[in-house]
């Protein structure tokens, strides 16, 4: 589950540091290259509740199985493609491949190490590698870029399915026959897939068309009215819902999806903005950039190794509180950048800071998403866990965006870059204070997980 999850985070960015390669290759023009990320966004993001329930209802093994051979087997495409459709097209069937494997891989998780010290050391190493594929995403693809080629960019996935296939195959046990309560939901479903993709599309969007036009405001609309119809189905559908309103009343699964959310909605606009300071201002290479990464990504795993050990003796609501706030204050410290600033007095230092707040939270975010969830609904709550950090980063990237383009102005400097980019920083630190606000009022107080027994596995954590 940890490679299947380091495959996945490593994907959302490796592919962006070989944009303007890629566009050169391909001959794609200024607007056609963005679909390149979109419809990975795409298809990644509309399709996950629908991959959570598949696994739920046809089996978990199953449908990481499925999942890892289509992404494999697009990512390998996309490496061939000769013209910008069939890398579009391949990108848009790796998000479905990832729609399907990476609630999949949660639920299995969730299942295989239900409570106990077990479950705190399992979801420390799968948020390790979970934030080191998105943080390393970026060293890779700048190198794999500048030294073998932006071809290689896919085809780095093409190994790491295959391994994963292997390891999945012989490691993750049969699923026990599904218990499938009636005939399933297929509007809910049509209606939630179209209305998540479009709620996405009309957010990707915003960088061609404002925020205010009659282009985003008519998508806009039209997903939540899509999505309200969900709801309404889901309410009063006779069939086996796409998504059981009820999960909503549970505090855990809820606080956890907002907190999520807002995370996502930092993080996203975070690697986004530092990586255009360090280029556009700072004048690094796409290579020299990526290296620039790493210490945040070693800071991750650090955090991640540091809530393992802290998750014997603080509640995960805890954890996520501290993780926040940690790395609000490294975001705050990234909105201090300066035009003639340096890696070493502008970025390193909140990297480190940052990160290991980051690594702090991404564990116990992940099991808190799945507490007190039933075994046959953790794909589901898997899938709307990924569903919300997917939207979050979206939202967070546009919204954001926006902004710091407003900061700048039409006038392009080093100095009215810094500003724009010290803008959206500082606004990340504050989706990040208010994602520790929720942590504290939302989550419910759950007590640390207790000392190793024999019975661990099947103790789940009392609530105060």
């Amino acid at each position: 589950m940890a490679v299947v999850q380091f495959m996945v985070s490593l994907d959302l960015s490796v592919v962006n540091v070989g944009l303007p390669q890629i566009a050169t290759g391909l001959g794609f023009g200024a607007v056609g290259l963005t679909w390149v990320i979109h419809a990975y966004a795409l298809t990644f993001g509309g399709l996950l509740l629908l991959g959570g329930k598949a696994a739920d209802r046809y089996g978990r093994r199953r449908v990481l199985l499925l999942g890892l051979g289509l992404f494999g087997l697009a990512s390998l495409a996309g490496g061939f493609a000769r013209e910008p459709g069939h890398l579009v097209a391949a990108r848009a069937a790796q998000g479905v491949g990832a729609a399907a494997l990476a609630p999949a891989a949660l639920a299995l998780l969730t299942a295989t190490f239900p409570a106990g010290r077990a479950r705190i050391r399992a979801f420390g190493v799968w948020s390790a590698t979970n934030a080191a594929g998105g943080a390393l995403g970026v060293l890779i693809g700048g190198l794999l870029t500048e030294y073998a080629g932006w071809r290689w960019v896919m085809w780095v996935n093409v190994p790491m399915a295959a391994c994963a296939l292997a390891l999945a195959r012989r490691g993750v046990a049969a699923d026990p026959p599904p218990a499938r309560t009636g005939r399933p939901d297929v509007l809910g479903a049509v209606l939630a897939t179209a209305g998540m993709t479009l709620l996405v599309f009309g957010i990707v969007r915003t960088d061609r068309y404002p925020w205010g036009s009659a282009v985003t405001l008519t998508t806009l609309a039209v997903a939540a009215a899509l999505l309200a119809a969900f709801v309404q189905v889901e309410r009063t559908t006779a069939r086996e819902p796409l998504v059981r309103l009820g999960l909503f009343a549970n505090r855990s699964v809820a606080g956890a999806n907002a907190y999520n959310l807002l995370v996502g909605a930092a993080m996203a606009s975070a690697f986004y903005f530092m990586s255009l300071y360090l280029q556009r201002v700072l004048g690094n290479g796409a290579a020299l950039t990526g290296l620039m990464f790493v210490p945040f990504a070693l800071a991750v795993v650090a955090g991640s190794v540091l809530a393992v050990k802290l998750g014997h003796r603080l509640a995960p609501r805890t954890l996520l509180v501290i993780g926040g706030l940690l790395t609000a204050g490294g975001f705050a410290w990234f909105g201090l950048i300066s035009p003639d600033g340096a890696f070493t007095t502008d970025v390193l230092g909140p990297s480190i800071i940052a990160g290991t707040g980051f690594g702090l939270c991404l564990g116990p975010v992940a099991s808190a998403a799945t507490i007190g969830v039933a075994d046959q609904e953790t794909g589901t709550a898997s899938g709307l866990l990924n569903s919300a950090r997917q939207i979050g980063a979206a939202l967070g990237l546009a919204a954001l965006g926006t902004a710091a383009d407003d900061r700048t102005g039409p006038t392009v400097t080093p100095e009215s870059l810094t500003d724009g980019y010290a803008f959206g920083l500082t606004l990340g630190a504050a989706l990040l204070a208010a994602a520790a606000l929720i942590a504290l009022t939302v989550l419910p107080r759950t007590r640390p997980a207790p000392v190793a027994r024999a019975d661990d596995r099947d103790r789940l954590p009392a609530r105060d």
